[in-house]
């Protein structure tokens, strides 16, 4: 499936949680693992 409005806001709570406080500097691909060229 495609990404979701909710998928996207489930990654940006992850990011502001201290679960997350050694990531930096990524980029994280919201797409259901689907890529479009």
């Amino acid at each position: 499936r495609s990404g979701q409005p909710e998928d996207v806001a489930n990654c940006a709570l992850f990011l502001a949680s201290a679960d997350a406080r050694h990531i930096t500097g990524e980029t994280i691909d919201i797409n259901g693992g689907l890529y479009m060229d």
